[in-house]
């Protein structure tokens, strides 16, 4: 049984995952890493999820102001272990509906062409590809993605 959590970014479980997945991105990204790496840090993430398989922690997920009506997914993660378990899409919909509730009208999202099953994900979750925001803008590694949830 999956069972979510939210929290923020103090709860060591999510810290936990989060090293794992820096750890999986450092490979998938190659030299890119250091780029990506300046726009993942945790320390004031309010809005995060835990997801727990059997009461051992199994996937992440966290939301970040990105404008008035917006919020950013980041730090999506679930151990090779607990993948294809409907982990990530449970993390995915608490996020979703948190945002909604905290009054934001769309969520987006950037991951890389490095991470197929995300973007496989994204798509299966009504998510739209959109042109690359901010500081993804003309990096060709990136793909951001929207979804309306308010």
């Amino acid at each position: 049984m999956i069972s979510i959590i939210r929290t923020d970014s103090d709860n060591q479980h999510f810290q936990e995952l989060v090293k794992e997945l820096d750890k999986d991105l450092a490979i998938r990204d190659g030299d890119d890493h250091a780029f990506y790496a300046q726009f993942n840090k945790t320390a004031t993430l309010r809005h995060c999820i835990v997801a727990y398989k059997d009461g051992e922690p199994a996937g992440s997920g966290a939301l970040r102001q990105l404008a008035d009506d917006t919020m950013e997914v980041k730090r999506m993660y679930v151990p090779p272990a607990q993948r294809s378990q409907g982990i990530a899409s449970a993390v995915l919909d608490e996020l979703e509906k948190w945002a909604k509730e905290l009054g934001y009208k769309k969520c987006v999202l950037e991951t890389g062409m490095n991470q197929p099953e995300a973007i496989s994900m994204y798509n299966k979750k009504g998510y739209r590809r959109i042109p690359n925001y901010g500081q993804y803008a003309n990096v060709g590694n990136s793909v951001c993605f929207e979804k309306e949830v308010g």
